[in-house]
């Protein structure tokens, strides 16, 4: 079986082009935070990431390039597909990429556009007069909401 779950941010805008039938294809890479790794200097637990190279076709490709940029937070779903080809100065490189098949963003719009401004900040809720046409509906002030299932 070859499956993969990434959850990460674009470290660019994704990079989208057109096979000569017209099919869309896009290209971004995923900053994947691994858990922590133990420093060898003794300086305690260090964040790191791993750049892991996608790639999306067609439909995927098109969501890419209308509504992906870089630090949207997304979680993908697909294969890791491996192949080379051999450069201009004769020499062969390998590539291994993760084949998308499905993608979602991993945050709201709101904490979006609010981590794109730099460092993180709680998102707050909007107001309940806001009219946000995006398909859902505003929970009003003074509602308790730990009855709803996605708590």
């Amino acid at each position: 079986m070859n499956k993969v779950i990434l959850m990460g941010r674009l470290t660019r805008d994704p990079d989208i082009r057109y096979s000569q039938n017209g099919m869309a294809v896009a290209r971004y890479t995923l900053a994947v935070d691994r858990r922590f790794a133990r420093s060898s200097d003794g300086g305690g637990d260090q964040q790191t990431a791993d750049f892991i190279g996608c790639v999306a076709f067609g439909k995927s490709a098109e969501f890419a390039e209308k509504y992906l940029h870089q630090g949207t937070k997304l979680a993908v779903t697909g294969r890791i597909q491996t192949g080379s080809y051999t450069n201009r100065d004769g020499q062969k490189v390998y590539t291994t990429d993760v084949v998308v098949e499905d993608q979602e963003f991993a945050e709201s719009k709101n904490a979006m556009s609010q981590n794109m401004g730099g460092g993180y900040r709680q998102e707050s809720r909007p107001a309940p007069s806001a009219a946000v046409d995006d398909g859902f509906m505003n929970i009003p002030d003074g509602v308790e909401d730990e009855g709803l299932p996605f708590n």
